[in-house]
């Protein structure tokens, strides 16, 4: 602290790496169960005597349908979709650090009660608890993940946005990734129940790290005086400023909603869609599945650098859309080895991340992030969770049917998840439509940027704003009268 200062680079820097610890261990957490799919749903050899459906005489296996499976993200979406507004607006006013202690402990709490899940083997309890784990879990992650980005658009706003939040997808990618390699060979030596036990104390590193960065976060704004300020800003906030979110922040919203609906319901059941169509065990399975997140992790950051500097967001948005056509299209209807379509998949998913999410703070106020992220995430989450329970509806039960009914029901799952993605491709291209008309704020570069920023500062120093104007109930959006803004959101004073 004494080195640092709060203006230097390397102290954002630092409290960048924090801030992505905080989700480091959820996310590792969060597909968890799509490596332990054949855990969770291996069938019912035998019985107990009693008439709970989910006894087996296995170790491990806790014989879920593929429908009660499918329900532990179903969950997980939903309570992400009901949590996150009401959480983006309590961040919004109270600040980045009660709600990065609060939503770090419920991850926290989340995943040590799925864990306890796994001891109700053989009794009706067992489903209720972890899907109660589940929501607690969800309640909390989905929430963490608004203050993080609320935390990196603060002390990264108007210098490496883009490339700060690739950084921050990196990391919580490594988690997914390390899940991929790790959480098979870890069952298998250890047994199911150490192995979600293993994963909470991933989220314990998650909360010890929520106390790094609001103490590194506190110190921080005090230095650079922003603290009086920030607190003004939070009492102005009303909830009924959502009305004047502008109708490009709701096509951004549109498109993450769509393309995530096509990647997350993909990924939840990809390992065992691998093994079924293409016969390969479970190791490998797995490792083909977690290749989406391999390529995330590595090209995140690169690609958010990258549009930094030449921008394009709306443009590279709908591309990347429309080259994830053929992925499921592939899957569909071809045997093309499924590592091609992962890792094509992996790419495109990065450019929509590093395009798709930093487009955000560049259509609302640095004040209205927190609630804009959270109506974001709301939506994204309740079209996942339908995706979830509609791709669960249309597997069925895993006993009845024969091989050839199973390969049409997941030919079934990929035509569903295509029709999400041309569903983005035309968000997207309205998103497009919309921004050109307002000026391309989502597609200029950095130098045109830093020319706007001339031109508004010099307009600002010789214009007074009338004294009527400067009242409390002005709102804080971009353009707004209480306060001059880059056409982009960011804040020139």
């Amino acid at each position: 602290m004494a080195i640092l200062r709060a203006s230097d680079r390397g102290y954002r820097f630092l409290v960048l790496f924090f801030n992505c610890m905080l989700t480091f261990g959820s996310y590792f957490c969060f597909d968890m169960p799509s490596v332990l799919q054949d855990v969770f749903t291996k069938t019912n050899n035998c019985t107990n005597g009693s008439e709970a459906v989910y006894s087996n005489c296995s170790d491990d296996g806790l014989g879920m349908s593929d429908a009660d499976y499918n329900l532990l993200y179903a969950i997980y979406a939903w309570t992400n979709a009901v949590v996150v507004i009401g959480a983006g607006f309590l961040i919004d006013k109270l600040g980045n650090r009660v709600g990065v202690f609060l939503f770090s402990s419920l991850c926290l709490l989340g995943s040590s009660t799925f864990a306890a899940g796994a001891f109700l083997k053989g009794t009706s309890y067992l489903l209720p608890i972890m899907l109660f784990g589940r929501l607690l879990f969800g309640s909390g992650n989905g929430s963490l993940t608004i203050v993080q980005n609320r935390i990196t658009a603060y002390w990264f706003r108007d210098k490496e946005l883009a490339m700060a939040f690739g950084i921050t997808l990196a990391f919580s990618r490594l988690g997914s990734v390390l899940n991929f390699f790790l959480t098979q060979m870890f069952e298998e030596a250890y047994g199911l129940k150490w192995t979600l036990w293993g994963g909470a104390m991933l989220c314990l590193l998650g909360f010890i790290s929520a106390i790094i960065v609001t103490i590194l976060d506190k110190h921080g704004v005090k230095e650079l005086g922003d603290e009086g300020s920030l607190k003004s800003e939070s009492k102005k906030l009303k909830i009924t400023d959502v009305k004047h979110l502008s109708l490009s922040f709701w096509l951004v919203v549109l498109a993450i909603m769509f393309f995530y609906n096509g990647v997350f319901p993909f990924v939840a059941d990809a390992s065992k869609f691998i093994q079924t169509k293409y016969k390969l065990d479970k190791k490998p399975a797995s490792y083909v599945a977690g290749a989406i997140y391999d390529v995330s992790m590595i090209v995140s950051p690169f690609l958010g650098g990258l549009i930094d500097v030449f921008g394009k967001r709306g443009y590279i948005a709908m591309s990347t859309a429309v080259l994830t056509i053929p992925v499921f299209g592939l899957l569909a209807f071809s045997y093309v080895h499924p590592l091609i379509c992962t890792l094509w998949l992996g790419v495109t998913y990065s450019f929509a991340a590093a395009s798709m999410w930093p487009s955000i703070p560049l259509v609302v106020s640095q004040t209205t992030l927190g609630t804009a992220m959270g109506l974001t995430t709301s939506v994204q989450m309740v079209g996942i969770g339908i995706s979830n329970v509609i791709v669960g509806q249309i597997l069925g039960k895993d006993d009845d049917t024969d091989d050839a009914g199973k390969l049409l029901r997941w030919k079934y799952v990929m035509i569903f998840l295509l029709g999400n993605t041309i569903c983005c491709i035309l968000a997207a291209f309205f998103l497009n439509v919309v921004d050109r008309r307002r000026g391309g704020i989502l597609n200029i570069s950095k130098h045109q940027k830093l020319l706007l920023a001339r031109q508004k500062a010099e307009v600002n120093q010789t214009e007074e704003p009338p004294p009527e104007l400067e009242g409390e109930e002005d709102p804080l959006l971009p353009g707004g009268p209480g306060r001059k803004y880059l056409q982009d959101g960011n804040s020139l004073n």
